[in-house]
């Protein structure tokens, strides 16, 4: 009973983003700024745009581990919202990913919106509009290459989008489905231009293959027609005021693109029954990249924390996760991410398994070679095992790699 509620207290923590980081030292890539907000000038668009650019606490510019990457539109308004869905799920749920805000601030109607209208809910258009074509001309042809040749990204890629980048975000599904693999849109406006990308989506999803595409799509339904409260989702579609129309779009293209099984699309969709159009992007962005990401979840926890899992059966659970991950990602990629295999083998060495200790140490060095963090830990294992010499061996390792200062103090303590 005792080893049991041990091992569940092992996992928890090991599991917490908090303390994954226990046997992790700061200081190793103090050189890289974890956030970087920035702006390019783009020749499609005839004026600068800004961005900002989040990169994972592992990330060390020294190796050639690359990274998934998420574009957020209306990126500084939403920016709390993905970094707290993200800081709380990442290791277990999501992989270590590069985040990027794009901003909407400027031209936001335009840039965002697939035609060009007169009037909108009867009112005039204040506003231009049409862009959107433009708007993704600029995220493939200048602000990607930029991302890419900056910092170290894979091409597998999610789009997230709010209302107006709802609709671009579905538009840029249909139209450029190769830009990215997951697309979340959020209380897209899909009525917009009566209709125009639903009409169009209908015959698009029936004909175009999306094998490995994703798409998630919120709908806010606390208040589905602003004048009559007795209209709810059961309802919804006998309603045929324009004031339903915003929510009916939403959910006519999310029931027929969830009946379209031969395209091969991915598609999940949420009703938010207790969120307005404004709250439903925390949530949904944590439902939205949970479910698209649900291959990724780490399986069998329950036999890694095992004492009486064998190292052979060990082995093999590793190799299954890495050909999900590699099947997934479309390349190459480790069964766990760094801070798990070190946080693995420093618990079986606390459970006095020196082994299976081993071998995960050893799987974080295979994996991560440039990982000073990687030799620290064998360090570790080596010290568990009264092998000094081995130890100092993967200290000097780790003090070439980091130069930092408690590699060298722990160094010189222990050739003394």
């Amino acid at each position: 009973m005792k080893q049991a509620l041990y091992l569940t207290i092992v996992l928890s923590i090991m599991l917490s983003n908090e303390s994954i980081y226990a046997q992790t030292h700061p200081n190793e890539f103090q050189q890289v700024e974890s956030e970087v907000v920035d702006s390019i000038y783009s020749k499609t668009l005839d004026s600068y745009r800004h961005f900002w650019v989040k990169l994972p606490e592992s990330y060390n510019p020294k190796s050639d581990r690359k990274y998934p990457v998420i574009y957020v539109l209306d990126g500084f308004s939403l920016q709390s919202n993905l970094e707290v869905v993200y800081n709380n799920y990442w290791g277990h749920y999501l992989p270590q990913m590069i985040l990027v805000g794009i901003s909407n601030r400027i031209h936001r109607t335009r840039d965002l919106t697939i035609s060009k209208i007169e009037t909108r809910r009867g009112s005039e258009m204040q506003t231009e509009s049409g862009g959107a074509e433009k708007f993704t001309a600029f995220i493939e042809s200048d602000l990607m290459p930029y991302i890419d040749k900056t910092f170290q990204t894979s091409s597998y890629r999610t789009l997230i989008g709010h209302s107006y980048a709802g609709l671009f975000t579905i538009n840029t599904l249909l139209h450029h489905s190769h830009l990215f693999t997951n697309y979340i849109a959020i209380d897209p406006s899909i009525e917009w231009d009566n209709q125009k990308l639903l009409i169009q989506a209908k015959e698009i999803l029936k004909a175009k293959n999306f094998d490995g595409k994703g798409l998630f799509v919120a709908l806010a339904a606390e208040q589905l027609n602003m004048q009559d409260a007795s209209v709810t989702i059961d309802n919804l579609m006998e309603d045929t005021s324009e004031f339903s129309l915003f929510a009916r779009s939403i959910l006519e293209f999310s029931q027929y693109a969830s009946a379209q099984q031969q395209n091969k699309l991915n598609v999940v969709y949420k009703v938010y029954p207790e969120d307005l159009h404004g709250t439903v992007p925390l949530p949904a962005m944590r439902d939205g990249l949970v479910s698209l990401f649900q291959w990724f979840q780490f399986k069998y926890p329950q036999k890694y924390n095992n004492p009486d899992t064998s190292v052979q059966d060990l082995r093999a659970l590793l190799n299954a996760q890495e050909v999900i991950y590699t099947k997934n990602f479309g390349y190459k990629s480790p069964p766990m991410i760094e801070e798990l295999f070190n946080g693995y083998g420093y618990m079986n060495l606390q459970m006095g398994q020196p082994e299976k200790a081993l071998l995960f140490f050893s799987m974080a060095l295979k994996y991560y070679p440039q990982s000073a963090n990687a030799y620290d830990a064998m360090a570790d294992y080596y010290l568990s095992q009264d092998d000094n010499l081995k130890a100092i061996e993967y200290l000097t390792k780790a003090l070439e790699i980091s130069g930092n200062l408690y590699h060298k103090e722990k160094l010189d303590a222990l050739k003394k």
